[in-house]
């Protein structure tokens, strides 16, 4: 069992737990190539909240352009954050949109990084 908080320190909470249990079947050769895709294509939860913040100051929608929610964008765009009460709760709910993006992301990395090893 790889140790994750050796390989990627910077995570926390739910992220954390998740990482862990999928990484538990994984050599340290392996959970360290992991980590280095993971690193690189996983998003940090202050970007997204600083994101959003200039959605309620300008342009609505950076934020879910930047976790692939390309339509949600364009929506927020469109509508000035849903008149600003999307971009608002979207403000208080920055983790979670972090972390549900991060999963798909692990989920994507962790079959490639067992094809890589195998």
């Amino acid at each position: 069992m790889a140790n994750v908080l050796l390989h990627l320190p910077e995570l926390q909470g739910m992220e954390l737990n998740y990482i862990q249990t999928l990484l538990k079947d994984y050599t340290d050769n392996e959970a360290q190539t992991f980590a280095g895709i993971y690193r690189a294509r996983r998003k940090d939860p202050q970007i997204i909240l600083l994101t959003c913040l200039i959605g309620i100051l300008g342009i609505s929608g950076v934020h879910r352009f930047l976790i692939n929610q390309i339509g949600m964008g364009i929506l927020y765009l469109l509508t000035a954050g849903l008149c600003l009460i999307g971009t608002i709760v979207d403000a208080v709910n920055y983790q979670n949109l972090a972390f549900e993006y991060n999963q798909r992301i692990a989920m994507e990395v962790a079959p490639l990084v067992k094809q890589m090893s195998a």
